[in-house]
């Protein structure tokens, strides 16, 4: 993993990731933490940061089978939900970790080097307990931190008992937070086994959602240390190929996306800025910053290097209407020219653009108050 850690005040800066599959091994080994920029990373989210954690869960809501993993460096499937590297592989790569953060999965009873950090992400998760579950087992944000809790725990073992140690060398780390869209795509909108469309309005619901967001980082502040956070926002999940086949092909106005659905998620995601600002003004020493996948993929869509933006590169069931690909099946060869990797997740290459843009913005829109970069260097 060779890349530049250079950032720039002004907000954007250029810099060069060597994009190439057989030149970025994972590795395993125990990494040098000279080359890093922060000394450790925690991953909280669902199946677009996920590296494993439902591998063993009973769940529909896994991707520990082929073609999932076909360009990953340990060339093979991982339980990531794309045919490579996720978004928080290439941010680890950014900080210069030499290993991918290791699954909340692989670290119990395995020895697996903590202080470098943990992934608690869970596919099908949410910020709300019951999102997700018609799926099956799924670990929800307020699982995924009393998780960190046993992190945490081990980490002051590790650290000779001494808590202040400890709480020192967590408020130095990065924390990636990415929840909320299964809290849409697998709770909201499926008014037939959820409740909560009919007991809230799009407004109210992104409220609701973002006061117990709201609680669950203020728990990661003053609990466990956190101080460095970076606050994902949800994509325009009414483009994904699975979402737009489930609702009869898009928008009456001929739009190709689900536009009721993207526009309440701009609602969400509105509140999740203004929570960074409630968040850095109200904590002490807090620095959270928002990242607006939404501006990024709206634009990343329009590249020319996607030439297929509407349907997925593996093969899917049910006319795209359902999600992950088929077991087993090949998929397109072609993979960096399509935006989709299977019927909802994105594929490596669009991974890499959004970890780009959040690592170092390439326009004032992309983060904010400032850049992942940056935020690893306060």
């Amino acid at each position: 993993m060779k890349v530049s850690h250079h950032c720039n005040p002004a907000k954007s800066c250029f810099f060069f990731v060597l994009f190439s599959i057989s030149g970025s091994g994972s590795g395993h080994g125990r990494q040098d933490i000279h080359g890093q920029l922060v000394p450790c990373f925690f991953i909280f989210g669902a199946s677009s940061f996920d590296n494993g954690n439902n591998n063993d869960l009973r769940t529909l809501a896994k991707a520990n089978y082929r073609p999932y993993g076909i360009d990953f460096p340990a060339a093979g499937p991982t339980g990531r939900f794309s045919n490579g590297r996720s978004i928080v592989d290439f941010i680890s790569e950014f900080l210069g970790f030499d290993d991918y953060i290791p699954s909340s999965a692989s670290t119990v009873g395995s020895g697996e080097d903590i202080l470098k950090g943990v992934n608690y992400a869970s596919g099908g998760s949410g910020i709300r307990p019951e999102t997700g579950q018609h799926a099956g087992a799924r670990i929800s944000m307020d699982g995924q931190l009393q998780n960190h809790q046993t992190t945490v725990s081990n980490i002051i073992n590790r650290l000779g008992q001494n808590e202040s140690a400890a709480k020192d060398y967590l408020n130095k780390c990065i924390y990636a937070v990415g929840l909320g869209t299964n809290d849409y795509t697998s709770n909201y909108y499926l008014p037939l086994l959820y409740s909560t469309s009919r007991v809230y309005t799009p407004d109210r619901y992104a409220i609701v959602l973002a006061q117990q967001y709201s609680r669950q980082l203020q728990t990661l502040y003053t609990n466990y240390g956190a101080r460095k956070v970076a606050l994902f926002g949800l994509a325009p999940l009414g483009c994904a190929p699975s979402v737009v086949a489930s609702n009869g092909g898009g928008a009456a106005n001929g739009s190709a996306c689900v536009d009721y659905i993207n526009d309440a998620v701009q609602i969400f995601n509105g509140r999740l800025k203004m929570l960074v600002d409630e968040l850095n003004g109200n904590l002490t020493d807090a620095k959270f910053v928002y990242v607006n996948v939404y501006n990024m993929v709206s634009e990343a869509i329009s590249y020319p290097s996607f030439r297929v933006v509407d349907a997925p590169c593996c093969p899917v069931g049910r006319n795209y209407s359902l999600i992950l690909c088929n077991m087993n099946q090949t998929p397109c060869p072609n993979r960096d020219e399509y935006f989709y990797w299977d019927a909802f997740h994105f594929s490596e290459a669009t991974n890499l653009v959004i970890a780009r843009r959040s690592y170092n913005a390439q326009s004032p829109t992309d983060t904010y108050p400032f850049d992942i970069c940056q935020l690893a260097k306060t």
